[in-house]
């Protein structure tokens, strides 16, 4: 901004703040129209619960699609553990057999 206002000369700042000073009237000129304040000159918006409840439940879907129907742990079967178990067995009888008290 400071460089804006180096190359600029004192007339056309002058200029630049009436019309600025224009703009905030005609701002307050529409919110006096439109019956309050104006959304120019407001600059923040608000969102209605039952809105944010529809983004949140439909933000919610999308992670369900991503993530799979599966929320909770996967299942393993019991041959599966069997199997799992006999390799630790198998691991930990060669690791005693060798001295080991950790593998």
């Amino acid at each position: 901004m400071s460089n804006i206002a180096a190359n600029v000369s004192a007339e056309q700042l002058r200029k630049a703040l009436k019309v600025s000073e224009q703009i905030e009237a005609l701002q307050a000129e529409l919110a006096s129209i439109l019956g309050g304040e104006s959304s120019v000159s407001s600059g923040k918006r608000t969102m209605s619960p039952a809105a944010r409840a529809r983004i949140a439940a439909a933000q919610r879907e999308r992670w369900a699609k991503v993530k799979g129907k599966t929320t909770g742990r996967r299942k393993m079967s019991a041959a599966a553990k069997a199997r799992l178990s006999a390799i630790a067995a198998a691991r930990w009888k060669k690791a005693k057999a060798s001295g080991k008290n950790t593998l």
